[in-house]
């Protein structure tokens, strides 16, 4: 039962980690429903959502080498434009925000209430992205400046309260820059290895106490399913997010919201 528990939270994370839907949210509901809460459960999680991180890595590893400044791994039809300081420049104020607010976010507004409220803002945003996005100027992501890198940077920051969703945050500030979906969603993809390799690490480390050699058969189950549905997932949304906008996530979010309401507070 420890087996399929862990492989059900890794599908769950690996569907949403990079969907603008909130994996956080997902999470909690689904551990509650399965009854997989306590200190355990969040390190299991912790370990999870580094499978996620290294599909980005597996899907994007010849442009991931070319922003190293590796040309010689860069694409075809890419001009190396984007670089490591276009990333740096995006993940700047989310670093800065959560070193200053982390200790509040970890206690005080990591609760099932917020995130029902943070699901229903998150969505109200993303529908305000779509409504009020100007012309598109990105088409690609060597066409990204500096200061729409920076604006990606300052929506992210909604992402250090739980339940936000980091995607569906980076997202509506891509599109509200002037990017098309799929360039926001590339770049946000990308930002997303070295900000959640960092997180992961330092919430790994303190609890790695934690661990014992019995779960590591229940951990490698969970990150093994992660990798391999959010590699399928990545994908999938790519081609997707072109043709459907960020309308149906947005009311997904508010369906998501109301059973959270049902089953958890």
């Amino acid at each position: 039962m420890e087996i399929l528990t862990a492989i059900i939270m890794g599908i769950v994370e690996g569907l949403t980690e990079f969907a603008p839907v909130s994996s956080t949210g997902h999470l909690i509901l689904v551990g509650h429903l399965l009854d997989f809460t306590g200190s355990s459960a969040k390190t299991f999680e912790i370990i999870i959502q580094l499978g996620s991180i290294l599909a980005v890595v597996f899907v994007f590893w010849r442009r991931i080498l070319s922003i190293l400044g590796m040309k010689r791994f860069q694409e075809s039809e890419s001009s190396g434009s984007l670089s490591v300081f276009h990333i740096a420049v995006g993940i700047i104020p989310f670093g800065i925000g959560g070193v200053l607010f982390y200790d509040v976010i970890k206690d005080v507004l990591f609760s099932p209430a917020t995130v029902v409220i943070t699901l229903v803002i998150g969505g109200l945003l993303m529908l305000a992205a779509e409504k009020f996005k100007p012309a598109v100027s990105v088409e690609s992501l060597d066409q990204v400046t500096y200061r729409q890198a920076l604006t990606v940077g300052f929506f992210q920051c909604f992402a250090l309260v739980p339940g936000f969703s980091r995607s569906g945050a980076t997202l509506s500030g891509g599109l509200l820059a002037g990017m098309n979906h799929k360039t926001a969603s590339e770049f946000t993809f990308i930002m997303a290895v070295p900000i959640m390799f960092a997180a992961s690490a330092k919430d790994l480390l303190e609890s790695w106490s934690s661990l014992g050699v019995q779960d590591i058969p229940v951990f490698a189950a969970g990150f093994l399913t992660a990798f391999i549905v959010a590699l399928i997932a990545i994908k999938f949304f790519l081609h997707l997010i072109n043709k459907i906008k960020l309308v149906p996530f947005a009311f997904y979010r508010f369906g998501l919201a109301i059973i959270f309401w049902i089953f958890i507070l």
